[in-house]
């Protein structure tokens, strides 16, 4: 086991008032929409929400959920199987997660022909993954009663591998779990996720959390199910906590990790659309600073 670091949990009591939603109109859609144009596509119907959490601190959560839009018929395009994706940032909280990539999947992925709703999820009191729990929790149930859904994609970014894990390792309602560059304290869920699928992403150059909490998660995961298992690990070299050098081919693998868990077919043209980027480059650190997710412990390099 390496010196590095493998958690940014805390155990600190919560502060006084929780997270609140940044009134910033720019984290709510991404600056670059003409490739779903270009697609044929509609924007996905976003809105701003806070979702009731009923534990012992009470309260609500932030976030932003992307609905597939109205068709034609003056109906809600179908999620498809009743699916939906949950995304959860680190240990500051946040919107739009590593590099911005959460803000360009979930607009993509909602503007599917089988459209997936897509939930960008801060956190009431981040890094304490015992109240993330139950806010990710919460938002399944909201999902569940107020849009029909049932099943879930998780996926999650630094420490919040730690819900995303314990959740989807206990929540049979979990259909696939991912992570970009997770910790691996307040993991252990990840042993009873299998044969479920798995997809871990984490850069080789991390100085945030070493690349071996991937290789070690993905070990935990097992072997038992044999071939009736899905599980990846793809490590960037020389990348870093955000996977800032390859963030376009990082969206591209977690929204096609969506998709599949998701039981979808693509239409034409649709995974070349999965390829865009909808966030430039130079805009990634910015939107991930203004949405909150480098308020905790990630840095990037």
């Amino acid at each position: 086991m390496p010196s590095a670091n493998t958690s940014l949990s805390t155990s600190s009591p919560p502060p006084s008032s929780p997270n609140r939603l940044p009134s910033d109109p720019s984290l709510i859609r991404p600056p670059k929409l003409s490739p779903l144009v270009a697609a044929n596509k509609s924007p996905p119907i976003t809105e701003s929400l806070t979702i009731k959490v009923s534990d012992s601190l009470g309260g609500a959560v932030p976030g932003v959920l992307h609905l597939p839009s109205i068709n034609h018929n003056g109906k809600r395009t179908p999620a498809s199987h009743r699916t939906a994706a949950i995304l959860l940032s680190g240990a500051g909280g946040g919107l739009v997660g590593p590099s911005a990539m959460y803000l360009g999947m979930a607009t993509k992925l909602a503007s599917l022909n089988q459209g997936i709703p897509v939930l960008r999820l801060d956190y009431r009191y981040p890094a304490r993954n015992k109240y993330c729990v139950a806010d990710t929790l919460a938002a399944m149930k909201y999902l569940e009663t107020e849009h029909n859904v049932s099943r879930f994609v998780l996926v999650g970014w630094s420490f919040g591998g730690a819900p995303v894990f314990t959740v989807g390792g206990n929540d049979e309602r979990v259909v696939g779990c991912a992570t970009v560059a997770s910790q691996t304290a307040e993991t252990d869920g990840i042993r009873k996720l299998a044969p479920r699928p798995l997809l871990l992403l984490h850069g080789s150059a991390d100085r945030t959390l070493d690349s071996w909490c991937s290789k070690k998660l993905f070990q935990a995961y097992g072997d038992r199910f044999g071939d009736k298992q899905d599980k990846e690990i793809k490590l960037f070299e020389g990348d870093d906590h955000a996977l800032t050098k390859n963030a376009a081919q990082a969206e591209e693998m977690l929204s096609n990790f969506v998709i599949k868990c998701a039981g979808v077919k693509q239409a034409d043209g649709e995974g070349q659309l999965m390829k865009e980027t909808l966030v430039d480059g130079k805009e990634r650190v910015n939107l991930m600073e203004r949405a909150g997710d480098l308020k905790g412990e990630e840095h990037i390099e």
